[in-house]
């Protein structure tokens, strides 16, 4: 009995030795410890932070400074380390940014295993040497690939959007979240869904193009791919949705002017795309420079707050665009101070300041009463309840060795080709000239056939050379040297330095031309820079770069001597293909009228040269769609095809149609389409099915499309309004069926009370290749 008695009180001892051995092993501060729900964790942290800690959290200065790079180490520089004793930041922007705003080259900026140390180094400072040891956010720039050096370069959104294949760009997505979270950043800035329906704005190139639609279903894949909001996710980013809101109609094309577009406008066209990506998982949203109504869009609570927070139950953070926030002070003029325009900031909705010096000013603000602690403190556990569910608080470190192995890795160089050929979007193909013989000589002429930069877009690092293909790179892989001879003809803009007499003597040797032109997004060291990183044209340099944030354009003509080189080469005789490398839709009357073939390839980043080559000879057939329209002339701006009625009349000296219409994009075989059927499946939902044969002589892909009219309705509808769309692949004598679904919502419109209902009528269903080639028509009547 009583070594029974022993053995029970040597148990319990030893069970309350283990009890306290595993306690003492859990951190005594609850903030700290990884077992406790996040909302407890939030409460804890924050009940612990000074005014000056909180307000920090909500600071994001600019990043590249932060670091030094000692042989092959990186260390935080006595900025950073100023920095966080001086004002507590939370979380940084660009770090790992490279180009010549920055002053960050290939020499002096870090490759992957560089930023993957920096990263690493910059937490371990602030971890172990602030009071509470909140690890950062690093911010990066994302819109088509991690603006950093030695990350994948994809296409510029608007080449993606050309792709109308959402499942390839949910590939994208992945890759862009793993490389930037394998260097140690968190938040991804992009994709952009700024509807674009003026050409003359510098930044189309980054968006999805004009349709709600298609915008909404390519942003929500880019989430989807960046992790859809799953911070648990090793390779998951807060993905930032650009730019809230209607920042792509700024008035006369110019960046950051007001715009203009009534409620319900917005209901229908430029919020969907949003609410589509949050509902994917979009974590943070940001504000943009333009105003509205005479609000700036940094300061408009019935945007951030009523609809974003209260209606859409929006869980993440807002973020204002760079400097946005002295905005409403130095450039709206709404704000006497700095102070108000911190104030209106933060009470509108916006959580974090882009930037990191206007926000200084609410410490001010709350010691005096004009900001609440309450309203700090709910921005402030924004931030923190995101870092928590990343579990930067456990794990703030990475792998420099998997980052340099991993970062542009085979696999994603093959989707960024990939990407590329997807997107390219043949034009006119006359006689069937495309694909090319191989056994042909040719003559590659023009600005853009062997520039490296004018490949790649805007928010684009430095590039090694290698890793960039050129159109001239891309045919000599197709055909011996000995056929291929390159003059470059012209520069974009510059119209000092020509040579068109030898590119028309190599033209007149060959058997056919391809000239390859457009425009540039490339930003060199001979640009000067302003603060928001948009280049100043000077009197001394023209650049190429007619094109990227900032580079509004008055026409869309093609600048330099590119139209006089054009006529010289078609002079010859000569069969002529024009090859567009561009970030808007440029002027194309001439080449739609004289060249034999026409392509855009968009600017198709890295990879570019050589999709473009596998087009050109026909070991891609293309499949890219025009997710914009292309107009006639600037007097048609804005053109978009899913204007509201009524029907648009020509005008006095020419068409009101565009030159090449929404949904647009020719193939090297042809396809039918036929037996249209619709059945219901609900009351107001009706599944539509229907065939398409590849009926021409090559395999491919074609893009259907379904397109929606309401005949009569309360308000003012569309002609026509994109509503499903596939993109599959066929062999040549191959039929398939494909069927979408007409959902309740697909029939709804927003009332005149502002409330999106389904009225009662009779809907147009359209199906076809393009906007204005419908192959099949029926009709439904919603009770």
């Amino acid at each position: 009995m009583l070594n029974r008695i022993c053995k029970s009180l040597l148990f319990t001892a030893m069970m309350t030795g283990v009890s306290y051995s595993f306690a003492q092993q859990l951190p005594a501060v609850a903030y700290k410890n990884p077992t406790l729900p996040v909302e407890t964790r939030v409460a804890d942290l924050l009940s612990r932070m000074t005014l000056e800690e909180k307000v920090g959290q909500l600071l994001c200065p600019l990043g590249w400074e932060m670091y030094e790079i000692k042989r092959n180490d990186v260390f935080p520089s006595d900025k950073f380390k100023q920095l966080i004793k001086d004002r507590k930041v939370g979380m940084l922007w660009a770090t790992y940014r490279a180009d010549p705003w920055t002053k960050k080259t290939l020499s002096t900026g870090l490759n992957p295993a560089l930023a993957a140390k920096a990263g690493n180094a910059l937490q371990r400072y602030v971890i172990e040497n602030t009071r509470l040891g909140i690890p950062l956010f690093l911010a990066e720039e994302a819109p088509h690939g991690h603006m950093a050096i030695g990350a994948t370069v994809f296409p510029t959104g608007i080449g993606m959007a050309a792709t109308w294949s959402p499942q390839l760009i949910r590939e994208v997505g992945e890759a862009i979240g793993k490389e930037i979270r394998l260097q140690g950043g968190h938040i991804s800035y992009g994709p952009v869904l700024d509807l674009a329906r003026d050409p003359r704005w510098s930044r189309v190139e980054e968006t999805f193009g004009e349709d709600p639609v298609l915008t909404g279903e390519i942003g929500k894949a880019m989430v989807e791919g960046l992790g859809g909001g799953d911070l648990s996710y090793p390779y998951s980013t807060l993905a930032t949705l650009k730019h809230f809101l209607a920042y792509g109609i700024s008035e006369s094309g110019q960046n950051g002017n007001p715009s203009f577009a009534g409620i319900r406008e917005l209901h229908e066209n430029f919020l969907p795309p949003f609410r589509q990506a949050i509902n994917a998982g979009a974590l943070s949203v940001m504000t943009s420079y333009n105003s509205m109504d005479g609000v700036p869009c940094t300061a408009n609570h019935s945007l951030l707050t009523e609809l974003l927070r209260n209606e859409w139950k929006f869980r993440g953070i807002v973020v204002s665009d760079l400097y946005s926030i002295e905005g409403i002070h130095q450039s709206h003029f709404v704000a006497p101070t700095m102070e108000e325009a911190a104030v209106l900031a933060l009470s509108a909705g916006v959580d974090v300041d882009l930037g990191g010096d206007a926000y200084m000013n609410l410490m001010n603000a709350v010691n005096t009463g004009r900001i609440s602690k309450t309203a700090l403190d709910a921005s402030v556990a924004r931030v923190l309840r995101l870092k928590f569910e990343m579990g930067l608080f456990e794990n703030p470190y990475v792998d420099p060795e998997k980052a340099k192995k991993e970062v542009c890795s085979e696999e994603s160089v093959t989707l960024a080709r990939r990407v590329a050929q997807a997107s390219i979007t043949l034009l006119k193909n006359e006689h069937s000239l495309l694909p090319l013989n191989k056994n042909r000589e040719v003559a590659l002429i023009g600005p853009n056939a062997d520039n490296r930069y004018n490949m790649l877009g805007d928010y684009t690092a430095p590039q090694e050379e290698e890793n960039i293909k050129t159109v001239l790179d891309g045919i000599r892989t197709k055909l011996s040297s000995s056929q291929v001879e390159y003059v470059k003809g012209c520069s974009i803009r510059d119209t000092v330095t020509t040579d068109i007499e030898q590119a028309v003597a190599a033209a007149q040797r060959s058997e056919v031309i391809i000239v390859v032109v457009g425009g540039s997004s490339a930003r060199d060291f001979k640009t000067s820079y302003k603060e928001t990183g948009a280049a100043i044209a000077n009197e001394k340099t023209i650049s190429d770069m007619e094109c990227g944030e900032g580079f509004d354009r008055a026409t869309l003509s093609l600048l330099g001597k590119q139209q006089e080189l054009l006529k010289a080469l078609k002079a010859t005789g000569k069969p002529l293909i024009v090859v567009y490398i561009e970030g808007r839709p440029l002027d194309k009357n001439w080449a739609s009228e004289n060249a034999d073939a026409v392509l855009t390839a968009y600017y198709p980043g890295q990879e570019g040269g050589i999709a473009i080559a596998d087009v050109l000879f026909g070991d891609f057939n293309p499949a890219g769609r025009l997710p914009f329209s292309v107009p006639r002339s600037v007097g048609q701006i804005p053109l978009y095809y899913n204007k509201k009625a009524p029907q648009s009349h020509d005008y006095v000296e020419m068409s009101a149609s565009p030159l090449y219409p929404f949904g647009y994009g020719l193939s090297y075989t042809s396809f039918d389409y036929s037996d249209l059927h619709l059945s219901a499946v609900a009351p107001r939902s009706f599944e539509v099915s229907f065939k398409v044969r590849n009926t021409g002589k090559y395999d491919g892909e074609e893009v259907a499309q379904l397109y929606l009219r309401d005949e009569y309705a309360s308000v003012v509808q569309p002609l026509k309004q994109l509503k499903h769309f596939a993109r599959f692949y066929l062999k040549r004598g191959e039929e398939r069926e494909v069927k979408f679904i007409l959902s309740e919502e697909d029939f709804s419109l927003v009332g005149r009370n502002l409330k999106r209902i389904v009225e009662p009528g009779t809907f147009q269903i359209m199906i076809g290749a393009a906007s204005d080639d419908i192959r099949l028509q029926t009709k439904v009547e919603i009770k």
